[in-house]
């Protein structure tokens, strides 16, 4: 144990495990929290629930996109130039910069600020790509599992102190001598753009990459061959190419809960303080609830607890189109917290035991782009089909389209290695 604490708590991994305490705050707070409800209380105040979802919706599934059309190049450009922590930097910039321009933009500009929002994302989720790959430049292959574990804690943990204080600041403005609940609001997104920037600075002077490995000038059509050639060796194997279909479907509907669900709470007329607490709630539960879960999946069966967790997602969405109160909304939370992190630690457990062991590397860099692919179609489909039809519970209702066929495909995966 005291070997391994030296091991988490050397300056180049500590500092590597750091960025996800900075990267988290933004998710947590922004993203998951505060954004879609003052987005729709504040500056898109004139437009009415559904339209303003479709607007949110609309603003993370092109975000997404974007993400999906440069991660397989940009992170291979990255990777053979040796300029994974430059690439970091930049995209974390991009959206300290934007997360903090949302304190000076006024009331009504609801189009500056679905602008600025899907820059943050951009930068967010374009950050996280060479904070993921750099965990190679990090730690040797034995232990790269428990330091994968230990930045994910810290995330949980960084995210959720930040949020706790952004909550505080919502719920009693005038204890921090805040004038109403929109300054402490504005506020808590300018918190975040500085806890953003404060740790990560720890990653850019201690972490050192390996040397490059390949010429500058073959760079663009290296990475195009190689993610051909990864989609190539991926479809000779039957049950991973299955597999991925699956977890494409159902990590879609789980992503687009955790984006979405604020918004829509909001739309059928609960209390800010209500949703925003209830989040707090996942943030703790999740967790250890996902410790807990990936044990249980390993002694009586992965796949058997994997398709418990879509089961009890397609539960919670059955519930979701029924909710009434803030109760409802609550209990939910709890659901939610209990399953969330099993299914992604238990899909990617699953995942780990199908890859041949001489393409670790190349097919989880697949599965990660496929993850990152994932929430382009949820939210859009959850915004504007509660546009298009006026009423937001129509909007979590079309989930079912996701985490029923992924179910359905999930039970067709050949369970033999």
């Amino acid at each position: 144990t005291h070997f391994m604490l030296r091991y988490l708590l050397n300056k180049e991994r500590f500092s590597w495990a750091l960025y996800d305490w900075a990267n988290s705050a933004f998710w947590t707070t922004v993203v998951a929290g505060f954004f879609p409800i003052f987005f729709k209380s504040y500056w898109a105040a004139e437009l009415d629930g559904p339209s303003s979802s479709a607007v949110l919706g609309t603003t993370n599934s092109i975000a997404g996109f974007c993400i999906v059309l440069m991660a397989p190049i940009l992170g291979t450009i990255a990777d053979k130039a040796g300029a994974k922590k430059n690439f970091l930097v930049f995209f974390a910039l991009l959206g300290i910069i934007a997360t903090g321009s949302f304190f000076f933009i006024p009331s009504g500009y609801w189009i500056t600020a679905s602008i600025l929002f899907g820059i943050s994302l951009l930068g967010g989720s374009g950050s996280n790509i060479f904070y993921d790959s750099l965990i190679v430049d990090v730690s040797d292959e034995k232990k790269r599992n428990i330091i994968s574990g230990f930045g994910y804690g810290l995330g949980y943990l960084g995210g959720g102190i930040l949020f706790v204080f952004n909550v505080l600041f919502y719920l009693y403005p005038a204890w921090f001598g805040f004038e109403n609940e929109v300054q402490a609001i504005l506020v808590s997104f300018l918190t975040v753009s500085i806890w953003w920037f404060i740790f990560t600075i720890p990653l850019f002077i201690n972490v050192q990459e390996q040397k490059p490995s390949i010429k500058t000038d073959r760079l663009i059509s290296s990475s195009f061959k190689e993610l051909v050639n990864t989609i190539s060796n991926i479809s000779k194997y039957k049950n991973i190419t299955i597999f991925l279909i699956a977890y494409w479907l159902y990590i879609d509907g789980v992503d687009t809960i955790t984006r979405m669900s604020v918004a829509y709470g909001s739309d059928i007329g609960l209390e800010a303080s209500t949703m925003i607490t209830a989040l707090i709630v996942v943030q703790f539960i999740a967790f250890p609830s996902a410790i807990i879960y990936g044990y249980l999946a390993e002694r009586y069966g992965q796949f058997l607890f994997l398709a418990i967790g879509i089961v009890a997602y397609i539960l919670i969405t059955i519930n979701s189109y029924f909710m009434e109160t803030a109760r409802d909304f609550y209990t939910l939370a709890v659901a939610i917290g209990l399953v969330q992190g099993g299914v992604q630690s238990v899909s990617r457990a699953i995942f780990s035991k199908m890859v041949p062991p001489d393409k670790v590397a190349e097919f989880f860099g697949f599965y990660n782009f496929v993850g990152k692919s994932a929430v382009v179609f949820g939210p859009a489909l959850v915004g504007w089909v509660a546009y298009l039809t006026g009423d937001p519970r129509n909007g979590i209702f079309s989930l079912l389209a996701l985490f029923i066929p992924g179910l359905i495909v999930l039970l067709l995966v050949p369970k033999s290695k």
